[in-house]
């Protein structure tokens, strides 16, 4: 054969492989890039997007080219829904069934109990890796501090996470009296020190972005995890921020409350009946001039929080943009529970500590060296119209926002009233993502299954719901129970919030949980209840003891596990000097008799 026919047939087949290459790669896109966006404690309207006054612009425009979910449930409390967001898994079956600083004695031994990932659950960031993911971290974990649960152990390639229920947002310092020091950890080594310029939620996402340029150019796609500490205690910002929220809430609890309750229902989220829950509030009228300055004080705080979370995450997505992963890139943002009316400041010792460590000048309140909560009148209006916060049962405490966003997917934008659970956002990720939930198994042992339904048909617009009407879906923590089922809700709360006493409520016209409609339906209530006990028995619910109360229930085992070991070691290094001083005593006393 003549050598210019030779290299015609070679530059022919040569022509052919790249249209097949090129075929091949238009018929089987890149999986999508996905970015999980976790704020810390903040509650139902507290985003612009869901009719708050506070400026979130970056994220307001990720839910305008998606989906809000307007009726969107996490568990109560931090490190449950962050167990059950990885895993699919009910946080009592991963292991996190109540916090490590809220579980009575009578918990501590049962495996569902110890606070920290268990060995039988597998992490969405083990299965995305595994199909070929670069996987990373950066923020809060509160998922144990050990080596088998630290994030490389759990899928993670790069990460930066404060290891605890929280931090100043400044420093390297425990924001509670229980520790000397925060713990940091960067690809499992624990951290001596943060930048001289730290502050969480920028340090989030330099880490991010950082993480993010490392192997770009392996045409991998990313899972990137950030987890900001936003708005949870101490709450901290620098002062630009909270400046411009100045005035903003001199009118008081009551007025904001009602302006966040009406620009909630104007946006469609809630039914146009919907009543304000969570009672009545202290009157705003009856505070010194002094006491409302600085309470409004803590909110502009508060809400310049939100806001510098909100140009951090506008960073990202700036990112993204620049270099060309943005329409290929998912974003899910939500908040982890409703937002947090405990006040430690109630306590005598702890407004001790407080003067001791930290300023809580009017001036200065939120500022680096700063300690501050919001309290109770003002998680209403964050939480608002809903009633309850964090811990409680209540929709106050488990509805949060929550949008997924993703221009170049096939998201329809709108705003859905259906039933999502935090165990639905795992399958989610995973089948966008092309990767099966582990059948039973994973890597030779045996897991739980993911409880979930995806959530693809529902943003894609080709459902209208994930869980059929008939579905009930239980939930307990720290005592605190629920059963949803279709637009109804079995509620019980503990003392001293609640009653101990089982309520009925309609969701889908009482949002706010204002009127128990239990006389009026008593058969659906009996088996709401039957549904519960079959709940708990299934994931291994434990009870809590006669007057648990989980506020307290911090102070015993800050005794039990912090002070006491440490007075013990204190006790005994004392007894041995005492001894020594004693020994040495007797010695000297010996000698001169001898020399006698």
């Amino acid at each position: 054969m003549p050598s210019f026919t030779r290299t015609s047939l070679r530059l022919l087949a040569c022509c052919l492989s790249l249209i097949g290459a090129a075929h091949a790669d238009a018929s089987s896109p890149r999986p999508p890039n996905i970015v999980l966006l976790v704020a810390d404690d903040m509650g139902y309207s507290d985003i612009g997007a869901f009719g708050s006054e506070i400026q979130t612009p970056a994220i307001d425009s990720l839910a305008s080219q998606g989906v809000r979910f307007s009726n969107f449930h996490a568990t109560a409390a931090c490190a449950p829904t962050r167990a059950t967001l990885l895993t699919g898994v009910d946080h009592h079956l991963a292991g996190v069934g109540n916090m490590v600083d809220t579980t009575p004695l009578s918990q501590k031994l049962s495996p569902r109990y110890q606070g920290v990932l268990g060995e039988r659950v597998v992490t969405i960031a083990q299965l995305l890796r595994d199909a070929g993911y670069r996987t990373s971290v950066a923020g809060k974990w509160h998922l144990g501090d050990t080596p088998q649960n630290l994030p490389p152990a759990r899928g993670f390639d790069r990460s930066v996470i404060q290891a605890d229920s929280g931090s100043d947002n400044f420093e390297m310092r425990s924001y509670l009296p229980t520790k000397s020091q925060a713990e940091w950890f960067e690809d499992g080594r624990e951290l001596s020190a943060l930048p001289e310029d730290f502050y969480s939620s920028r340090f989030f996402v330099d880490k991010t972005i950082d993480y993010l340029q490392q192997n770009r150019q392996s045409g991998k796609p990313f899972f990137a995890y950030v987890a900001f500490q936003a708005n949870h205690t101490p709450v901290q910002v620098p002062r630009p921020f909270r400046d411009r929220y100045q005035g903003s809430y001199d009118r008081g609890w009551e007025v904001l409350r009602n302006e966040r309750r009406q620009r909630v229902i104007e946006q469609g989220l809630l039914p146009e009946d919907s009543k304000a829950g969570g009672g009545d509030l202290a009157s705003w009228e009856s505070l010194s001039d002094r006491q409302r300055a600085y309470e409004a004080r803590k909110m502009e705080v508060y809400a310049g929080m939100a806001t510098a979370m909100d140009q951090e995450i506008g960073r990202l997505v700036d990112y993204l943009q620049r270099t060309g992963q943005f329409d290929n890139t998912l974003f899910v943002f939500l908040s982890d529970n409703g937002g947090s009316a405990t006040d430690p400041t109630t306590s005598a010792l702890f407004r001790k500590w407080l003067d001791w460590t930290y300023d809580q000048s009017f001036e200065r309140l939120g500022e680096k060296g700063t300690w501050t909560a919001i309290g109770p009148h003002w998680a209403s209006v964050a939480n608002a119209p809903l009633a309850g916060h964090k811990f409680m049962a209540s929709e106050g405490g488990t509805r949060v926002p929550m949008i997924i966003s993703g221009p170049g997917l096939h998201i329809r934008p709108q705003t859905t009233p259906a039933f999502v659970h935090i165990a639905d956002i795992a399958p989610t990720l995973l089948e966008i993502a092309g990767v099966k939930p582990p059948a039973g198994s994973y890597a030779g042992r045996e897991v739980e299954a993911m409880r979930g339904g995806s959530l693809l048909p529902l943003v894609r617009g080709e459902s209208a719901s994930v869980h059929a009407a008939g579905e009930a879906i239980g939930y307990e923590l720290a005592g605190n129970s629920a059963v949803f089922q279709g637009d109804y809700k079995l509620l019980r709360n503990l003392p001293p919030a609640g009653d101990n006493q089982w309520h009925l409520y309609d969701l889908s016209r009482d949002p706010g949980e204002t009127t128990d409609v239990r006389e009026q339906l008593p058969e659906l209530y009996a088996r709401l209840q039957d549904e519960y006990r079959q709940y708990a028995e299934r994931v291994g619910v434990l009870p809590v003891p006669e007057g648990y109360d989980y506020k307290r229930q911090v102070q015993i085992n800050s005794l039990v596990f912090f002070y006491l070991p440490r007075l013990a070691l204190l006790l005994v290094g004392v007894l041995i000097l005492v001894l020594g001083l004693r020994w040495w005593r007797n010695r000297r006393r010996r000698r001169r008799l001898r020399a006698r």
